[in-house]
């Protein structure tokens, strides 16, 4: 493409609405961008974080890896599990918890969802919205009538 016979270079990352596309859409660069927003957020909160402090987490923390999660259910394994060890290490803070305590224990213990488990459930609540709308053009599209030109997993896949 060109603006004013200047070629405009092809951009291999784009954000919008803090959702950082790239060309492959695999989202690592969100996650990592993720990572490092929730890794500031804990520091800049570590010296409130303690037994009480499960509402902060909840109310400062989790929104930055919740936004835009629906669309994580392509991302792979390894890329959400960063967002998964983020989250353990703040829980860890929180309940000062020692090496021999699992993260799944952990999760456990506060009755906090894993990522997996809120892709799905998100995603669950999308498809049941989608089928009971009242508009009749939503309705076929929960269904998976479609050929799949990749193998990428989707997040319905979940």
């Amino acid at each position: 493409m060109y603006l004013n016979n200047a070629e405009i270079p092809p951009a291999t990352t784009v954000k919008y609405l803090e959702l950082h596309l790239d060309n492959k859409l695999n989202w690592k660069k969100h996650i990592i961008k993720k990572r490092k927003q929730m890794d500031l957020r804990h520091n800049e909160l570590y010296w409130l974080l303690g037994r009480s402090s499960l509402l902060l987490y909840k109310s400062l923390i989790s929104p930055i890896w919740t936004y835009g999660i629906e669309l994580g259910g392509c991302a792979t394994k390894s890329n959400t599990a960063i967002i998964h060890r983020c989250k353990s290490k703040t829980l860890r803070a929180i309940v000062d918890a020692p090496w021999y305590v699992t993260n799944a224990m952990i999760h456990e213990d506060l009755g906090i969802p894993t990522a997996q488990e809120v892709i799905h459930a998100r995603n669950v609540k999308r498809h049941i919205k989608l089928e009971t709308h009242s508009n009749p053009l939503l309705h076929p599209i929960p269904r998976d009538n479609f050929v799949r030109k990749l193998k990428r997993r989707w997040p319905a896949d979940l």
